[in-house]
């Protein structure tokens, strides 16, 4: 595929920094090689030398002397080789994308690594975003994703979703504003790209269904717009079928014995959560069984607008949750629903914090 349209003129004049160039072009020659080119630090002032880290399954990673040099120092700008190559073949034998094979020109899979979602987030929408460009978003949805695209001036279009994520009934109607021309010549400001979180959405802890996904692809397809998944709770699903020094020794089938493990908690811290809300909240909210990550979006019966009655009158409750407004691409519109998180709390402790909320709730109404 073709993605130099939409490419913004910024980065499309982006050139790779000759320093960085020179200095990854030196580590492909032989230690004989005496470079004066590269400003990397020297591996003899850092301050750590050697590690041994035990993880909770008992696994121990030796951090040697050379391998701590390597870590502290400076590496390649998409992420360590040894630990790209590994979530390479992860990719390869989770989804097996056909794009895996394909050349640089075709538009070969490739993986960069960062330091966490925002910051990825944040390099593909300055990459794509110009001012007034009109995207595709579902809301309510993650805080730090509005934070991110809200001062690059573009015109941000709801999808309507339900329990299962974005309806692509709802989608396509809104694609038939734009015409098979406007598609062709990319006029009449179509749509860039549609972003989502197709599994355990934050806040609403709903996920796509693989029917809605084709849907959805073939829409994209049809309209010529991508699709920027953002996937934190992929192996944390509560209803599947299915760093680099650790991934290395615990292999891929040792990773996804600790992905069943940490599913299986937080499948545990769930069903807590709920246990908690249909003893307290009954009659007083609405909420669904989440299908993946670690939310409960719960909204509050006879309460318009829970801004005041989470950010206040909860604080002097002693419970913490987060009011729904926060998620809405527009926070000034009310909104009656709160996000709870089951991540660290104990069972005991969620079921004290909804019964204070429960007591919240009825002061309230």
């Amino acid at each position: 595929m073709n993605y130099s349209h939409f490419i913004t003129a910024v980065s499309a004049a982006r050139k790779a920094s000759p320093i960085r160039l020179l200095t990854e072009l030196t580590r492909k020659f032989s230690p004989s090689v005496i470079s004066l080119a590269g400003g990397e630090p020297n591996p003899s002032t850092f301050p750590f030398k050697m590690a041994t880290i035990t993880t909770r399954d008992g696994t121990v990673v030796n951090i040697g002397e050379d391998l701590m040099k390597r870590a502290l120092q400076y590496s390649a700008s998409a992420g360590i080789p040894e630990l790209l190559s590994w979530l390479k073949e992860l990719q390869k034998s989770l989804h097996n994308p056909p794009t895996a094979n394909y050349s640089p020109d075709q538009g070969r899979m490739e993986i960069c690594v960062t330091t966490g979602s925002q910051e990825g987030l944040s390099k593909v929408f300055e990459m794509l975003i110009n001012p007034g460009d009109n995207i595709l978003l579902d809301a309510p949805t993650y805080p730090g994703t509005l934070t991110a695209l809200r001062p690059l001036g573009c015109n941000i279009i709801n999808v309507p979703s339900d329990q299962y994520g974005i309806i692509p009934k709802a989608l396509k109607e809104i694609l038939s504003r734009w015409s098979p021309e406007d598609v062709r010549t990319h006029n009449n400001n179509i749509p860039k790209f549609l972003y989502t979180i197709p599994n355990g959405g934050n806040p609403t802890g709903s996920s796509l269904t693989a029917d809605h996904k084709k849907e959805i692809y073939q829409l994209a397809r049809q309209y010529n717009f991508l699709i920027i998944e953002d996937d934190p709770y992929y192996f944390l699903q509560f209803d599947k079928l299915m760093i680099a020094q650790l991934l290395q020794q615990w292999g891929e089938k040792g990773f996804l014995e600790h992905v069943d493990r940490v599913v299986a908690f937080y499948r545990d811290q769930r069903d807590a959560m709920l246990a908690a809300a249909d003893k307290w909240l009954k009659g007083l909210a609405d909420w669904r069984a989440p299908a993946a990550g670690m939310f409960l979006w719960i909204k509050i019966k006879g309460v318009s607008d829970t801004q005041q009655l989470i950010t206040e009158k909860a604080l002097q409750k002693e419970v913490l949750l987060i009011p729904g407004g926060a998620f809405n691409i527009d926070s000034s519109i009310p909104s009656s629903y709160v996000r709870a998180s089951f991540s660290l709390s104990s069972p005991a402790q969620m079921d004290q914090a909804f019964q204070r909320l429960a007591e919240l709730i009825k002061e309230a109404v």
